[in-house]
């Protein structure tokens, strides 16, 4: 057991009947947003900002010979034009990752070679909306047209380069950009064709799963300013201030110091904001005019030339005996990276090392490689699930196949092979699985779906018929050994407390699950604590919301302040009332001695709000403290889905009947939060696996620019939702907790696909898997092998 961990049981052991974790308390903003209060970063910024918009390449694949902007200067209330003549000549990444940065500098502010439709070729800055609009029109560039490499398995080593540039530079060195590879990754433990050669069933196939928006309410944007000090202020709607003033500082080739970033409310991110998609831009203007500035993206913006799922296919081959073993595994990956390389790098690896460790119960040997490839389309990000949910797919899809194949239940198949509570997993980096309920989420989903019944086809009537299909998932807590959390908890002199952090709450209440943490330790209401952040100036030091760490590795931190900031109000109380630290305890309102006997101390206690006012003099005892946490492991979260669905065979239509899903994320800090979490990531999975597609014309262009083309699921679409959870204890987490962020979209295709085949007889390798594929499936079984080859 750790120091920290035995820390917080004696302090438990002490204190009065309190709890603040597990709690289903409302939001901390839950009130401001109801009520229509300026919160988002449009709301509180100033109206007389410049106005900024961006001159977009029409083609794939170009140089930008000449930009005339005359007329369009000429335009009232226009203030500039700036062009790739006018720009660092530096290159960085927009990638919201710890420095240094696994993803390649291979960006420009704005580059005279475009590398995919809808790149900026020129900044268009005016004092109004109005002024703005009509004099894009009016700039005319003349460009040099070259051929594109549009299909990513078809990049490596293709004629065409995307980036021939010679200044393109990786910290990390896994690719060539000669060749169009980002990243080339290996990992093998055992002998995988010595395994899969003894063994009596082998299944190989290969998935695609096509890259796909986050879809977030809040379009990216972001304003920029200069403060008193000629610092250059970004407020952004972004999960990663202090990456971001990294990012600014590489891209206008500034100092940090220089630098201030700051985020207000966060409409949705998902990942997506993880990238500085947009923040390069004001902060070039206002850098260059010293006016503020702000850019809003459009919705065709955000759908076109942002920062969607990496595009993948998956290939996977896997050996098992005639009872269900599973021996060896062998998980390809082909990454489609998009003209840059922000994330490539990173996600890739999580399609294998977050799916083989769920089979580390029987299988002897696994095998993970991959590529990741250059095209010029747009370029991908950080999408929740990170890389798991494409390699999940792939993977669950394959088990699902072998159960059918070896007329095995799939619920029986998984219990004979999962990873289980004290189990070393080698393709999760060597770390042991110390909180596992997975075998116990699968027997509660079971229970709740009733499978038995719903597992076998049922036909309907009028050509539908029902059936069922499940799929498990995994993920991780953070970033191990790499992702920094921390807080800084500090007593106010009025007896309740602030609370400074550098993560970013994106709408899904990290705010409010910190402050519960803080009050756990505190003795007091969440209420108590008004929580801040994040700004680069006063917040400390944090690596970002993503990777589904902050609850693990932030609210490490935060537990460790607040037990610092107990003690400290220990000391002084005990001072105060002429006793030692240790003849005293706290409640959260009085320190007060602490009597051997048991018998009532009477008055012989002191109140918080008099601690408040005596630390403000002649003390030495701090009452701000600051804790930073980083961890060596990241201990995976666990989930189970089951799905009804009724398929209509004349239509190929597929409605969802009922999603039981059970989740094992440690102790839920507050269940109701996790519960619409992992709601929303069961929705976002399903529009994933039925609905939403992003289709390219020959030169490149996106066909859904809008919400009007691509189609997300309303909660029509998504049927009944039921979600439980199966609680572990996880000892390296405050309070025994692991993430839930992420893990929550994985289980839905897999599962889908499972489904479809028990009521088509086909199996889909493709996501979506629309009514038309599924209708074309039936009268050609082979046509899914046909659309893999579609563009």
């Amino acid at each position: 057991m750790s120091t920290n961990q035995t820390n917080v049981n004696s302090f438990n052991r002490a204190r009065r009947d309190y709890h603040a974790v597990g709690k289903c308390i409302p939001k901390k903003d839950s009130s401001q947003l109801l009520l229509g209060k300026p919160v988002f970063t449009d709301d509180i910024t100033p109206r007389d900002a410049l106005v900024i918009k961006l001159l977009r390449s029409p083609y794939a694949n170009a140089i930008v010979e000449d930009v005339k902007t005359d007329i369009a200067l000429k335009v009232p209330g226009m203030v500039a034009v700036y062009t790739w003549e006018d720009v660092p000549k530096k290159r960085f990444s927009i990638a919201g990752q710890t420095f240094p940065e696994p993803s390649p500098y291979d960006r420009l502010i704005l580059d005279r070679h475009v590398r995919s439709v809808g790149d900026a070729v020129a900044i268009v800055v005016g004092e109004s909306e109005k002024a703005v609009d009509k004099a894009l029109n009016m700039i005319k560039v003349k460009y040099t047209i070259l051929e594109p490499v549009l299909d990513f398995r078809k990049s490596l080593d293709n004629k065409v380069l995307v980036h021939p540039e010679d200044d393109w530079s990786s910290s990390i060195n896994t690719g060539d950009v000669k060749r169009n590879l980002i990243h080339h990754e290996e990992d093998e433990h055992g002998n995988v064709e010595k395994i899969l050669s003894e063994c009596d069933e082998i299944i190989e196939h290969t998935y695609r799963i096509k890259a796909a928006q986050q879809a977030y309410m809040e379009t990216c944007r972001a304003y920029c300013e200069i403060d008193r000090y000629g610092r250059l202020h970004c407020i952004s709607s972004t999960q990663i201030v202090f990456h971001l003033r990294r990012i600014l500082s590489n891209a206008l080739d500034i100092p940090k110091s220089m630098v201030r970033a700051e985020k207000p409310r966060i409409g949705g991110g998902f990942g997506a904001k993880q990238t500085a998609v947009c923040e390069v831009y004001p902060a070039f203007v206002t850098w260059k005019t010293k006016r503020p500035s702000k850019i809003i993206y459009s919705r065709k913006e955000c759908q076109t030339i942002a920062s969607p799922r990496h595009e993948m296919e998956v290939t996977v081959r896997l050996g098992a005996m005639r009872d269900g073993h599973i021996r060896a595994i062998d998980l390809y990956t082909l990454s489609n990276g998009g003209a840059y390389g922000e994330h490539s790098t990173t996600t890739v690896g999580l399609s294998g090392h977050k799916s083989l460790p769920l089979y580390t119960g029987g299988c002897e040997a696994t095998r993970f490689s991959c590529d990741v490839v250059y095209t010029n389309v747009q370029a991908a990000g950080a999408y929740r699930g990170y890389g798991a949910t494409q390699g999940i797919f792939a993977l669950e899809s394959t088990v699902n196949e072998l159960a059918e194949k070896l007329h095995i239940d799939p619920v029986e198949l998984r219990l004979k092979n999962i990873v289980r509570e004290g189990m070393f997993m080698p393709a999760y980096f060597g770390e042991t699985a110390n909180a596992c309920a997975l075998d116990r989420c699968i027997m509660h989903c079971a229970d709740n779906f009733h499978w038995a019944d719903k597992y076998p086809v049922r036909d309907m009537g009028n050509g539908k018929v029902r059936a069922a299909g499940m799929a498990l998932a995994m993920q991780g807590s953070c970033i191990s050994n790499v992702d920094v959390g921390s807080c800084t908890l500090k007593l106010s002199d009025c007896g309740t407390y602030n609370m400074m952090i550098g993560a970013a709450d994106m709408g899904t209440g990290c705010d409010t699950i910190l402050a519960q943490m803080a009050a756990e330790v505190l003795d007091c209401e969440p209420d108590d604590i008004t929580v801040f952040g994040a700004d680069t100036d006063a917040s400390p030091y944090d690596s970002g919301s993503y990777a589904s760490s902050t609850t693990y590795i932030t609210g490490m931190a935060t537990q460790n302040a607040a037990l610092e900031l107990r003690e400290n109000i220990k000391k002084i109380g005990a001072q105060m009332l002429g006793h030692a630290a240790s003849e005293v305890d706290f409640d959260g309102k009085e320190v007060y001695i602490i009597n051997p006997d048991g018998a009532d101390n009477g008055e012989v206690c002191v109140s918080l709000s008099d601690i408040a006012t005596k630390s403000q003099v002649n003390n030495t005892i701090p009452v701000d403290v600051t804790a930073t946490y980083s961890s060596p492991v990241s201990p995976p979260p666990y989930m189970v889905g089951m799905v009804e669905i009724e398929l209509d065979k004349e239509t190929g239509a597929v409605k969802i009947l009922d999603y039981q899903a059970v989740v094992d994320c440690g102790i839920p800090v507050n269940p109701n939060l996790a519960r619409v979490q992992t709601e929303g990531g069961i929705g976002q999975g399903i529009g994933m696996a039925l609905y939403e597609n992003v289709t390219y014309n020959a030169g490149g262009k996106i066909a859904e620019n809008d919400l009007m083309q691509y189609k997300i699921p309303t909660r029509q679409d998504v049927g009944n939702i039921n979600v439980e959870f199966e609680t572990s204890y996880e000892p390296s987490g405050p309070f025994g907790v692991k993430s839930i962020g992420e893990i929550v979209i994985n289980t839905p295709a897999p599962a889908l696909a499972h489904a479809i085949y028990r009521a088509t007889g086909v199996w889909h390798r493709t996501v979506p898997f629309t009514p038309e594929k599924i209708l074309m499936g039936m009268v050609d079984p082979n046509w899914h092998e046909k659309d893999l080859r579609v563009k």
